[in-house]
């Protein structure tokens, strides 16, 4: 079920009255003997959708304030250390794009004025309408929400890092939103490798569509799991050790590396756990895999 519209209340009115109820598939993996089963169940979230013209929107999810268990438990036996110490984190409530930016979406903000620098029309090979752009810098994704903010009036900007897990993890404390693997199925990553005793397959070797799958964690957000990694707008720091615990971001003007999430078409499994974190570039340079999606905290 949506979350209750009180919880969002307070939102600027332009925002309230245009919110949709929209109906989605959540996927869930369960262990059947010596085989995965996938379960799919019918949810609800309340969604607004910005008119950037000419056919092109963007769907923004509503997401309900709450607190949960940020990092990685201390028993994970793959990660390097840099998921703890675990800590919980109020996080208010926020829209989020239902998927990371796409092709088509990039192309249209970045017609709009520029704010502080100039947009690429196309930073990587066309590949289709839908397909998430890539090969984005820290410095475009931010310029991207700061020219959408200027046009709306509403706050656009990137997801803190504490907004990204809380919203990928959507009420779930396993280390996947689907559960305690994930499948080829399900996400695009490398499947020729397997999480824990999880299931392998296809490893597609290139993004795919934006919501190919067909499902969306609890919240309605889809691919958060692989696909492509996903800027936040916090700076790197190697540990929790005195992190925020209100959600909001994590600055360090010393630092030139920007957090990244969630993974991308050939990451391994342990790379697109819902708590895995990696920051691979400065905030002035692009990679093939790194993508984005936006929030609005009204």
């Amino acid at each position: 079920m949506a979350a209750p519209l009180t919880a969002i209340s307070t939102w600027d009115e332009s925002i309230l009255t245009k919110l949709q109820l929209v109906s989605f598939e959540v996927a869930t993996l369960h262990r059947l003997g010596n085989d995965w089963q996938i379960q799919r169940s019918p949810h609800q979230v309340h969604q607004f959708f910005e008119d950037l013209g000419q056919g092109v929107s963007l769907a923004m999810t509503a997401i309900p304030a709450g607190e949960f268990l940020m990092g990685s438990p201390e028993e994970e036996p793959e990660l390097a250390g840099h998921e703890g110490p675990q800590h919980w984190v109020a996080v208010p409530a926020f829209l989020m794009g239902q998927y990371p930016v796409s092709q088509a979406q990039w192309r249209k903000v970045s017609q709009l004025p520029a704010v502080k620098r100039v947009l690429r029309p196309n930073p990587a090979p066309f590949q289709g309408d839908d397909y998430p752009v890539r090969e984005v810098t820290w410095y475009e994704a931010v310029e991207f929400c700061d020219r959408l903010a200027q046009a709306t009036g509403r706050p656009y900007r990137l997801p803190t890092e504490a907004e990204w897990e809380y919203a990928c993890r959507a009420g779930t404390s396993t280390p996947f939103h689907f559960g305690n693997t994930i499948s080829p199925q399900l996400a695009n990553y490398n499947g020729n490798h397997p999480y824990a005793d999880g299931p392998v397959g296809e490893y597609r070797r290139d993004t795919t569509p934006n919501g190919y799958f067909g499902v969306a964690n609890a919240f309605g957000l889809y691919d958060m799991h692989g696909n492509v990694l996903e800027w936040c707008l916090d700076h790197w720091h190697s540990n929790y050790e005195g992190a925020p615990e209100d959600g909001s971001p994590w600055f360090n003007a010393q630092e030139r590396r920007r957090i990244v999430r969630g993974g991308c078409w050939f990451s391994p499994p342990q790379a697109c756990l819902s708590y895995f974190r990696s920051t691979l570039m400065d905030a002035d340079e692009s990679n093939l895999d790194v993508g984005f999606r936006v929030v609005c905290a009204p």
